[in-house]
């Protein structure tokens, strides 16, 4: 235990231990909740008690009491990963690491937040996980996702192939929260998988008191156990500590640069939602367990551009990409897909130098028609490709995998038309905005 002096008394005097269940009352205030440790640097005046709604607070000390309400397992140090035990009657999940948040530990011996990824570190942080599945667990890379390529997307989705060629059951990805929608909409579209792909991150690392690792991936496991074979995302949703959404990979968006419950589905709800590794609730169909047989797609073509269309903008910026060697050009136009009519002409040389240019909308929820005005008109007639529903993100992801399948346009056309993974709804609804 690192408490030491005054907190290591005030502790001992009640017989109380990391992991006790305590009331702490100071003046006409009351905490409970469970012990925790802490970084041998802390103040030493200072307990961290875990609350029940998920939240971490220090309590000072001074002029306060303790009471034990329960004593607690006593926490274990370290797994040795020799010492974690297979159990024939639990599936087996894999855990991919790629870095980020959800991917970091903490080291109570410095206080520190580190990114080391194995089943050791994994259980050491979260105990409650080996009651729920045997894992396999391996750390990819450890990158930052703001440095995520489509390179990154092919080398994932191998690793996953060859996991449930070996015999996963179901696999969670650990990412980070800032590009996971780009990944798991990648993931969607280089695999057909007979299981389920979890993709998972957190917003606060294991060291904040309002962290959300552990829900998140306690959910993503029971996600990963169902029978929901495909590419999802399972994040927080609301801000309490109780139940995650299950969103597709092709049709969930950060929306929120701190919130625990940034993930929302987009012109769509979540597939499903989870409480304590369990469904809930499914809301709408799935592809189910063994409905298929694993395939992998992994060609993707990274010289594809997203470019946002603003007031002012200039046409020399798809002259820029067409005279550097682009293979495709994302537009996120504005309102039912639009650019200013000057940069037409740009975009008609893009189609005579077989460049295919796909249109979406900087709306994040609605669908892309440029039939309605007469500059989406002039837009089609320059061969632009709708992006129907999709978001720019997912759109830009599918733009670089069909050009990984084709160089052909007119197939590049047909790919990007069809529903591949879900990403494009025939019908979009307005009962979903905002939602």
């Amino acid at each position: 235990m690192t408490y030491k002096e005054n907190s290591k008394k005030f502790l001992d005097e009640a017989n109380i231990t990391i992991g006790d269940t305590v009331k702490v009352s100071k003046e006409d205030v009351s905490y409970k909740g469970i012990l925790l440790d802490r970084s041998e640097d802390a103040e030493d005046n200072y307990i961290v008690l875990k609350l029940n709604s998920g939240y971490n607070i220090g309590i000072e000390i001074t002029n306060a009491s303790i009471e034990l309400i329960e004593h607690g397992d006593k926490p274990k140090i370290g797994y040795d990963e020799t010492e974690i035990p297979h159990d024939d009657n639990k599936m087996d999940i894999s855990i991919i690491s790629t870095g980020g948040t959800v991917s970091s530990i903490i080291d109570y011996s410095t206080g520190a937040v580190h990114p080391a990824f194995t089943a050791g570190d994994l259980l050491k942080a979260n105990p409650e996980l080996i009651d729920l599945a045997n894992y396999d667990v391996k750390a990819l890379y450890n990158i930052l996702s703001e440095n995520m390529e489509p390179k990154y997307w092919v080398e994932a989705a191998r690793s996953i192939a060859d996991d449930i060629n070996n015999g996963s059951q179901g696999v969670v990805i650990a990412h980070g929260t800032d590009t996971m929608h780009y990944t798991s909409a990648a993931l969607s579209f280089i695999l057909r998988t007979p299981v389920p792909i979890v993709v998972t991150g957190a917003q606060r690392s294991s060291d904040r008191p309002s962290t959300d690792t552990f829900l998140n991936l306690i959910n993503s496991v029971g996600a990963a156990k169902s029978d929901i074979a495909e590419v999802t995302v399972c994040m927080h949703d609301s801000l309490n500590d109780d139940i995650c959404a299950l969103h597709s990979g092709v049709k969930v968006r950060k929306m929120h640069t701190s919130r625990r419950d940034t993930f929302r589905s987009i012109d769509g709800e979540p597939i499903a939602y989870l409480k304590d590794g369990e469904i809930q609730k499914t809301t709408r169909p799935y592809n189910k367990r063994e409905e298929c047989e694993l395939k992998l797609y992994d060609n993707v073509e990274d010289k594809v551009a997203l470019i946002k269309s603003y007031p002012g903008i200039s046409q020399e910026i798809i002259d820029y990409y067409i005279d550097k060697g682009y293979k495709g050009l994302l537009i996120e136009g504005t309102g039912l897909g639009h650019v200013p009519e000057y940069m037409v002409p740009s975009l008609e040389r893009a189609a005579d130098e077989k460049i295919p240019c796909v249109m979406t909308s900087q709306c994040i929820y609605g669908r892309v028609n440029m039939n309605v005005y007469s500059t989406g008109r002039k837009l089609l007639d320059a061969h632009l490709i709708s992006g129907e529903d999709m978001t720019p993100e997912v759109g830009y992801v599918k733009l670089c995998w069909a050009l990984g399948q084709t160089d052909d346009v007119e197939e590049v056309r047909k790919i990007m038309e069809t529903n591949i993974a879900g990403e494009i709804n025939q019908r979009t609804s307005a009962k979903y905005f905002l939602n």
